[in-house]
């Protein structure tokens, strides 16, 4: 069982992210700025839809 990453270093990695973003832009740029497979993992697993700012993206990274 994996465990949500660090939202300091997600928020980090997503620096840059023009919201509304789809989980494939998210994806994308987290690649962009050489996140680890743990950051880049948790945002595959979200739900695939449109994401309004950082905060929805880390609730939905903890959520799963």
């Amino acid at each position: 069982m994996s465990t949500a990453p660090n939202p300091i270093d997600l928020q980090k990695h997503l620096r840059g992210v023009d919201y509304p973003a789809s989980r494939e832009d998210l994806v994308q740029a987290v690649r962009d700025h050489d996140a680890g497979d743990d950051i880049v993992q948790a945002l595959q697993n979200m739900p695939d839809r449109q994401y309004d700012g950082p905060n929805a993206v880390s609730e939905a990274v903890t959520r799963r």
